[in-house]
């Protein structure tokens, strides 16, 4: 088992090439087929009361305006990967980002997306897009951090363990990099003498289940109120050196309201190696 097509986001940002090259190294990594997707922004056409505002005008400012950015975003992913002999394909689609790669997904086994770039001047920029993503997809989603990083991710895991589905998809969709760790360390956090009991009886079916897969992990634990589980989690990172965490993404999307868990929220805002979810 392992990815054999990584569908990395593109757009004009400014970690855009930081994005692609992490996606690109986990291609070369596992022999994959990589994928880089512009996604096109619909038009928003403005309320005007009087209806004088020249409306072709305005339409064709924001054709100019996606083309520039669509070739920027373009002339990024054949820069970042000229040269490295590795197959790559290039896709444009329209729409919103989320739904627009969540059906390009379907084509993946992991999709690589960027952290909320602060200030983001981005044509159709998401600021909660790899929440929306993870929703919508059934694909694990790394998401990269907007400082960049100092090192290919996976070498050195955190994985967050609660028995959840949500944790058990992002496990499933790790395991690649899991089995190619040097280590892989498995963090449970209790926030009440029931939920130790069950952390307990879970973790030690998951750790079987992961040797069977031939990972050799350590657990960890840990004890926090729910409001503080982010923050425990970006420490213990901190502290194990990792350079990939791996965790559930818990929310839930209706009707472009979306809702994300305190946990989720607190480490997607304040990330800094990159992180692996699913929902």
């Amino acid at each position: 088992m392992g990815y054999r097509t990584i569908l990395v986001h593109c757009d004009a940002g400014k970690t855009a090439a930081v994005r692609i090259g992490v996606a690109l190294d986990l291609a070369a990594r596992f022999d994959a087929h990589l994928i880089g997707a512009y996604v096109r922004p619909r038009f928003e056409a403005p309320v005007f009361g009087d209806g004088s505002f020249a409306m072709d005008a305005l339409y064709r400012n924001y054709e100019t305006s996606v083309k520039t950015d669509e070739d920027a975003a373009a002339a990024l992913f054949d820069k970042g990967t000229a040269g490295k002999g590795r197959p790559t394909q290039w896709r444009t689609t329209d729409g919103y980002a989320d739904e627009a790669l969540a059906q390009l997904a379907h084509g993946a086994d992991l999709v690589v997306v960027g952290q909320r770039e602060r200030d983001a001047v981005t044509m159709g920029a998401q600021p909660d897009l790899p929440e929306r993503l993870a929703l919508a997809s059934e694909r694990p989603l790394l998401v990269v951090p907007y400082i960049g990083v100092s090192s290919v991710p996976g070498g050195k895991v955190l994985l967050c363990w609660n028995g959840r589905r949500e944790a058990g998809r992002a496990a499933m969709g790790a395991l690649p990099l899991l089995k190619k760790a040097e280590t892989v360390s498995v963090l449970t956090i209790d926030s009440s003498k029931d939920e130790q009991e069950a952390n307990a009886a879970s973790a030690s079916e998951f750790m079987a289940w992961l040797g069977r897969h031939g990972v050799k992990a350590s657990l960890l634990h840990d004890s926090a109120s729910d409001s503080d589980i982010g923050d425990i989690i970006l420490s213990r990172a901190a502290d194990s050196s990792a350079d990939l965490v791996v965790m559930g993404l818990y929310g839930h999307s209706r009707t472009r309201e979306m809702v994300t868990g305190g946990a989720s929220r607190t480490v997607l805002s304040s990330m800094t190696v990159p992180v692996l979810m699913a929902h």
